[in-house]
């Protein structure tokens, strides 16, 4: 079964003691947490996109959560955005909501709280992918897994079967990866046995077909685990 990558999160507190804290309980939760003590360094990172939830403190030195907020929005409009404030004033929560912020937690606060506004923002976050994700980029191809339609690389369009397309999809959701064969019969056929594992191996053969046209494509079979779709074969 695949590894679950650990959810990103940009943590930002100039509280030595109660950052400390915090995000070590974070981590014991399995996060990966960036912690930073000042805004400017908050900028920086939030910059590089890699997170998955964003912890503002409102009041820090040099740049302000809502200054870190309303920089984040301006390219990232869906990553969560937790704020936290010792204030319980009206109209600081309102600024924040409307600014681009998600919720607010007022200190002090319990880490219970704080991890179960996480899960529910993570959650949503997956949701929302998930239902964006229809359309893909596989080298030449064009794949457009709502309307099971295939193009590109100079073969005609093509349509898909159902499971054909759920199967690419999950190809192209882990391009470079190395999926097992397991985890695909569970998740596509619903359990892993041996007719299921026949049935897998002709739809893979079909795949490899329908992407033959370009040669930077491959399904490999990684022997005694599973597949992976490689790119960029011919230059590797």
């Amino acid at each position: 079964m695949i590894k679950e990558k650990k959810a990103q999160l940009l943590y930002v507190e100039d509280d030595e003691s109660l950052s400390f804290v915090t995000k070590d309980n974070l981590e014991l939760q399995g996060y990966a947490v960036t912690h930073c003590m000042d805004g400017n360094t908050a900028l920086i990172e939030a910059k590089k996109g890699e997170y998955d939830l964003c912890i503002l403190d409102v009041m820090l030195p040099e740049t302000d959560g809502f200054t870190i907020a309303e920089e984040i929005r301006k390219y990232d409009k869906n990553v969560p955005i937790i704020f936290l404030t010792a204030k319980s004033l009206k109209e600081d929560k309102i600024k924040g909501l409307k600014i681009g912020g998600d919720d607010y937690i007022t200190k002090p606060f319990s880490i219970e709280e704080l991890i179960l506004k996480i899960e529910i923002f993570l959650r949503r976050s997956k949701i929302t992918q998930e239902v964006e994700a229809t359309a893909f980029r596989i080298g030449n191809y064009e794949f457009d897994h709502a309307n099971l339609k295939l193009t590109g690389s100079g073969a005609d369009p093509r349509t898909l079967t159902q499971r054909e397309a759920d199967l690419l999809k999950m190809f192209a959701s882990h391009q470079d990866e190395v999926l097992k064969r397991s985890f695909i019969l569970t998740e596509i056929w619903g359990e892993d046995d041996y007719f299921m594992g026949r049935s897998l191996d002709v739809f893979i053969s079909r795949l490899r077909k329908y992407l033959r046209a370009d040669e930077n494509l491959k399904i490999e079979n990684i022997h005694g685990v599973g597949f992976r779709l490689k790119t960029n074969v011919l230059a590797s």
